[in-house]
């Protein structure tokens, strides 16, 4: 967990150290934080996200998903963690906000639990870990108010590309808020 922590920092400092050099106009906001609402109430997911405005039309963000319960109960999924880079394109004459179409990459873990049966047909329950690499799409929509306060919704597909776990398809997406600084 440390490795993962180390390298979430060493991403946003990245990013931040790069989006200074970048111009965008005078006194705008430049930089949001959000939490996906979606994910922590349905799925026991804390996802949190940073959001890097690089003008007007375009953005580029990355998203950290850690899961809070290990327990298969509710709306609990099989992703344990998620590491989510992210490039959005705005389509409005807002300065980025509205209709949005991203382009992601996702490296996630977790777990596939599954059943065998004998012969006999006695059932042996499996539980195996993963790590696999993700490509996908979102569409969504961003509102911001002029106090920076931002709620956006967001749904996306991806499909793994290293073949780790028998799932072949990410999803992506819910509703998000947060602050535009």
């Amino acid at each position: 967990m440390k490795k993962i922590t180390l390298t979430f920092v060493l991403l946003i400092s990245a990013f931040v150290s790069f989006a200074q050099s970048t111009a965008i106009e005078d006194n705008a906001r430049n930089n949001e934080v959000k939490i996906n609402t979606t994910n922590l109430i349905g799925f026991k997911w804390v996802d949190f996200t940073y959001e890097r405005l690089i003008n007007e039309e375009s953005s580029f963000g990355v998203g950290l998903l850690v899961t809070l319960n290990d327990e298969d109960t509710g709306l609990n999924e099989y992703r344990t963690f998620s590491l989510t880079p992210y490039y959005r394109h705005f389509f409005s004459n807002k300065y980025a906000e509205g209709f949005f179409v991203e382009g992601f990459t996702m490296l996630h873990s977790g777990k596939d639990e599954y059943y065998t049966h004998n012969i006999g047909g006695d059932g042996v329950y499996h539980e195996d870990t993963y790590t696999d690499f993700a490509v996908g799409v979102s569409t969504g929509f961003k509102i911001v108010s002029n106090k920076g306060f931002v709620a956006e919704f967001y749904i996306g597909l991806g499909r793994d590309l290293l073949d780790k776990s028998y799932r072949e398809v990410v999803t992506r997406g819910g509703l998000s808020i947060g602050y535009r600084f």
